[in-house]
């Protein structure tokens, strides 16, 4: 009796990890912003996006921004007129952007 209480217990706590795990993948991928390269600058290690709501800083509204970059990196892989998913981030204060792939 022991052991089948033991192995329902195990049993429901790696449902419950399975389910906290895909609920944090899609809260990762819900944050992703869709927006749009309109200038890409590799010295000053930033890129400008016009790009809709960020809801996560309570921006409601569509706007153009210069962020800055964790990676300098992210640079190489987009241009002017990209149509872009990006992860935006407030690191001491500035925004940056932590993660871009080019919408598709």
């Amino acid at each position: 009796m022991r052991s089948m209480r033991t192995t329902i217990v195990i049993a429901s706590s790696v449902l419950a990890l399975t389910f906290t795990v895909s609920v944090q993948s899609t809260l990762a991928q819900s944050e992703m912003v869709d927006g749009q390269v309109t200038k890409v600058d590799e010295p000053a290690k930033k890129i400008t996006l016009r790009h809709g709501p960020i809801k996560k800083f309570g921006m409601d509204e569509g706007h153009t921004m210069v962020f800055g970059v964790q990676d300098p990196a992210i640079l190489k892989q987009v241009k002017a007129g990209d149509k872009v998913r990006f992860m935006p981030d407030r690191v001491n204060g500035q925004f940056v952007v932590t993660k871009i792939e080019k919408a598709g």
